[in-house]
Parts: C-alpha cells; structure tokens; sequence
C-alpha cells in the first residue's frame, strides 16, 4: 500500500518484472493509456499512467537499459517533456461495495465502504459478517444477493433491492460484536430494549429544544436592497446548497427565537459565503458580529476577505488576535463596546473576559470542535439570547446527533463548487526524489506547494533538504506559531500573493487556508496526525479548477501502529469530493468515541450498530411529536 516503483534513466530492467509490479500495483495493461491506472507494451515501449500524474509517460529501452523518459500526449503520442526519474505510485483498489449509512430521511447522504468481513446489521435478523455479494438463482435467473454469515454459520441471502435493510455495523468501540442466530427471539429482544431505553433520549432531546423555541431572541428584518446588491459581489455561482442553506440560515435570523444552527458542508464547498450573508444581514440591522476562527492566520484571511467584500459599504470591519499590537487590541476592544466596529473576526481571544459589545446580534464559529471547554462554556451563555452559526467540516459527534435527530438546526451542502476535482490523494513512504518529484511537477505549471512538518525545530533543516533538491531559485518560506506575529503576516501574505514558491509550515495551515494556486501538499510524518486533520490539511489544496496532490509520507521501513494504518487506509480511501462526513464518521470509528451520550446509551449504540440506533431515535422523536407531547405551537 505505502510502498512506490522508481524508474531513471539508464537503469537496466527487466520488462516481465516490471510488468508483474505494475499488476501488483493495481494497473491493468491496455492496448493504449487512456486513463490513471493503464499501462501498454509495444516492443522495447512502455506507456504507463501512473497515480497522481496529469498525462502517461512513455519509457523506450535498448535491450534492458531503460533510455529515454518522457511524458507524452495520450491523443497524439507528442513527447511534452523529459524525466531523469519517475515514481509510480500503487492505484488505490476499489472496495466490495459502497451504500448509503442514512436513508455536519437523514439529511446527511454519507456513503461507507463494506468490505467482506466487515460486520453489518439486518434490521430483522441482527448482526451478522458480510462475505460479499453472490449471484443466486431466483425464478429461473440469476440474481445478485448480499450474504451474511450468523452465529454457527448460518448464512442469509438478500436480495439487492432489500439493501437498505442493512447497514454497516458502526458502534465506536473496539470490541467484537455478537453474532446472532437466524431464527432466534433474542434479536427481537435488544432491539425492543434499545427502543424503550432511547425513547429517554429523545425526550431530553425535544424538552432541550422546547426550551430553546420558548427563548426570545431578535428577530431580524427581511432582506434589504443592499443585502442583495452584497450578495451580487460573490466572485462565484452559488451551488443550490449554497443558496438553500442561505435562506434557511436567513429564515431562522427573522423568526423570534434564537439561531441555533449547525452548517456542514465540505472543505472549500463555500460555508465561508453563507456565514458572510449572515453577517451582512445583521449589519443591515444595526447588530454587531463576531466570527470565531481557531487560528490567527485563517483570521487574518477571513479578515482579508470581509474587507474586499465590504469595501463599498459603511461597515467596519476589524480583526483582533495576536497580528494586533496591545494597543490596537485595546482601541478596537473599546469600539466593540462603543458599537464602532460592526463586524469583529478573531481567534479565541473574543471571549476573553475584557471583551464586551455594545449589541452583539450574531456569533459565527467556524470548527468548533477546535476549542477549549472555557470557550465552549462561554458560547453556550452567548446561545440564550444571540443567534448562533456553527460551521464545520467534521462535526463532533454530538452536535452531529442533535442535529440528526432535530434537536438543533442544521443545514447541508453536499455540491461542490462548479468544477472542482476530486484531491489525489497518495499514501506512500518518504522517498526524497518522489518529493522533488512532486514539488517540481507543481512548479512546472506555476502552482505552489505546502510542504508540512509539524515540530518547529526541525522546519529549517526541511527547507534545506528542498534548497538542495531543486536550487537556490526556488522560492521558499517557513510558517510556524511561535514566529513573531508580523513576520509571520508577511509570510503568509506573500505565499498568498505568489511571492513565495514552497511553504514549510506546522499545523498553522490545517484550517479554511484557501490558496486557489496551491495545488500540491505533502504532509510529513502522516501517520503522527488524526484522521480529521489528514482530511482538514488535504482541503488547503483542490479550490480550483485543476488537478491536486495530497501526499502522505511516513517513514521509511517504519512499523505503524494498527490504528494510523488504518487512518492512512481511510484518508486515502475517502478522496472523493464530499468526504468530510465520512471521515468523521471512519474517525469515531478507528479511535472509539467514548461515552458521548451516557453510558447507557452508549451501550445502545454497542448493541444495535450506530445507523439502527439513529433510526430507533427518530421514530421516538417522530411519536412523541405525533402524540402532541411536543409541538413548537406549544411551545
């Protein structure tokens, strides 16, 4: 899997080898490259298309000396350009199947790979292993079938179309489930117990959000001439979840109770807009905002932005974090309180104690996961009488299941932007010409590259290891937390800018960092970081309508640890545009999530798998609303 083919110049090869590794690797031979994962022999020819390149390269031999390397036009065999060397990097493999875990009647379309052995759940049967899919003859024809392997090997056949009564049994934790029986009552059983013991869930949840629709908040204007002249200036088109979550957003800013709403969507899929609208909204009502951000860099961009935006408008934008001396702090703390400053964006210092608001309307958190419990207990008062935006591409699992199951507003954009590719992603060992490689390929095109390494002391020796790889002409910086504030604005202003080539950074970068030129990252030492940062740190690249590289490198020869393979499996496996709630998903999965709703609901969860479990949760949550318990009329 993290393993990789080097090709060079003048090397002696043996083509039966060489083809034996490319079917290895997972590419098929062809009469021609039309595509990834295609290899062609013609005589002393060979075309490959390897992972991560944008066209095929074609090597000619002389016996077995390998004499030319040149990438060539797929269309009219035109050689472009010429190699010392060429890696090859193995194709992923396609999984068994891949279905939908719900039928940020589920909002949520998330789709998770079944493999055979994988352990899944029948809603009328129980748990059982999957082994795959077989054909079964069925009224004179062949039928293909799911087959689930029970207790004392007792096998179940489901037809396709009988699909959705089975899902992937998802329970975050480690332990093995119990197989069941077919035939036996004791299935019946659990599932009735779970189904009373979560009907108490469901309670607390409808009283929670009971209280919150009894709460009286502002209730903002409809929509001014100049909101719609604001919204005229988005550079974009609006993908149509873009423009739902806005009226959704705009919707419950005009109601009398107080926004609680959770927005998901997607690295780059344009949450950054719906919470700029919101803004502008607030503004038109003489209410003050505030925009939470977790780092001072994407402050600084989001300030950036708001100031572009706006420069036609009487609105007042500021930024307070540590890009700010302790004077200009204190004077925009002063206007904040005075009501001169509209629209305030900072790190986690807003909710320090000094600072206060004249008439705060809206508060915006973007990746709330990434704050301390201090800065959550201070939201939470903030939500009795503000109305609240929460953004995410990973939301933590219980606001996820609050909002679910209806207890908290929440809204979804699935499309990606217009154009946007899909991230190539490559998990694979550190190799040193496969990062000049990478670096140089990106360069050739005039993009820019994030090359991440995140311990502060040895930043300096990366940037030389890439000086002496691709000379002294490349351009290259370092970013880290600690540099002084003002450098490091310099710093990212220029990469922004495209005055810089190569960017060595830390962590700094994980978050809404967008770099429309910036197309390639290779991440250091992957398997040191969480799933959801892998997947935050591969959305700083692919906002354009080009081809991007996400490279995770880990150390050569190294064992890992069970648990980062199987991050390193999941990140790559989940490249696809919109992965951000399935690796949230495969993220509570890998490391267990603890006990997140109590420990008897967490134990329900273990029993009937997490998708019966949310679907067992709506249906107490749908009776109790049927029966009248709970109806916002009342309320």
């Amino acid at each position: 899997m993290f393993k990789s083919l080097k090709l060079y110049s003048q090397q002696d090869i043996d083509l039966e080898v060489l083809s034996k590794n490319l079917v290895d690797f997972g590419y098929k031979r062809q009469d021609e490259v039309l595509g990834e994962g295609d290899f062609a022999r013609r005589g002393m020819i060979i075309d490959i298309f390897p992972v991560s390149f944008e066209l095929p390269i074609r090597i000619e031999l002389d016996n077995q000396t390998v004499l030319t390397l040149k990438t060539f036009n797929p269309d009219n065999g035109e050689a472009l350009w010429q190699h010392n060397i060429v890696i090859i990097l193995p194709l992923k493999k396609p999984t068994s199947i891949k279905r939908s875990v719900f039928s940020e009647e589920f909002p949520i379309k998330n789709f998770v790979d079944l493999s055979v052995g994988d352990f899944v759940v029948h809603n009328q049967h129980g748990i059982g292993k999957f082994l795959g899919i077989q054909k079964v003859k069925f009224q004179d024809h062949l039928k293909d079938h799911i087959v689930i392997e029970y207790d004392r090997n007792e096998k179940l056949y489901v037809p396709v179309e009988a699909m959705h009564l089975v899902q992937k049994y998802i329970a975050f934790c480690a332990r093995r489930p119990k197989l069941y029986r077919l035939g036996n009552k004791e299935w019946q059983r659990i599932k009735q117990r779970a189904r009373k013991g979560i009907q108490k869930l469901a309670w607390e949840l409808l009283s929670l959000q009971a209280m919150r629709l009894a709460s009286s908040g502002f209730k903002f204007s409809c929509d001014t001439d100049w909101q719609l002249d604001f919204e005229k200036t988005f550079p974009y088109q609006e993908t149509p979840d873009q423009a739902k979550a806005m009226r959704e957003v705009k919707t419950d800013m005009q109601s009398a109770k107080p926004m609680d709403r959770l927005l998901c969507g997607d690295v780059g899929y344009g949450k950054t807009e719906v919470a700029m609208r919101a803004a502008f909204k607030a503004v038109m009502d003489s209410k003050q905002v505030a925009y939470l951000v977790p780092t001072t860099i994407l402050a600084e961009q989001h300030y950036k932005n708001f100031t572009m935006r706006l420069k036609n408008f009487p609105v007042n934008v500021q930024m307070l974090s540590r890009f700010k001396t302790q004077v200009e702090q204190g004077q925009i703390i002063k206007n904040l309180k005075t009501g001169n400053v509209d629209i305030v964006i900072g790190t986690h210092r807003l909710l320090s104690e000094d600072v206060s608001f004249k008439d705060l309307g809206l508060v915006i958190v973007d990746e709330e996961q990434r704050f301390g419990v201090k800065a959550k207990e201070k939201l939470k008062k903030l939500k009795l009488s503000t109305d609240i935006l929460v953004l995410t591409a990973t939301p933590i699992p219980r606001t996820l299941y609050m909002s679910l199951m209806g207890a908290k507003d929440f809204s979804v954009i699935n499309t990606p932007p217009q154009n946007r590719l899909p991230i190539k992603t490559v998990v694979v060992e550190y190799d040193a010409d496969l990062v000049f490689q990478a670096i140089s390929r990106e360069l050739a095109r005039s993009g820019q590259v994030f090359f991440l390494h995140n311990r502060i002391l040895g930043l300096e020796k990366v940037k030389q290891k890439v000086t002496q790889g691709l000379g002294a002409n490349v351009r290259i910086a370092i970013a880290h937390g600690q540099m002084n504030a003002k450098l490091l604005e310099k710093v990212m202003s220029d990469f922004i800018n495209g005055d810089i080539d190569v960017l060595v950074s830390t962590m700094i970068i994980e978050s809404g960092i967008d770099i429309p030129n910036a197309n390639t990252i290779i991440v250091n030492n992957a398997h040191m970081f969480g799933l959801s940062d892998l997947h935050q740190l591969r959305g700083r690249v692919g906002r354009f309508n080009r081809s991007a590289y996400a490279y995770f490198m880990i150390p050569h020869n190294a064992p890992l640890e069970a648990v980062a393979k199987k991050r390193l499996q999941a990140i790559e496996s989940n490249s696809d545009l919109g992965a951000g709630f399935n690796i949230a998903m495969e993220d509570l999965e890998i490391r267990g999530a603890g006990n997140l709703l109590g420990q008897q609901q967490h134990g329900f969860i273990a029993a009937v798998g997490f998708d019966l479990y949310c679907r067992l949760l709506k249906e107490a949550i749908v009776n109790f609303k049927k029966a009248g318990v709970f109806n916002e009329e009342e309320s």
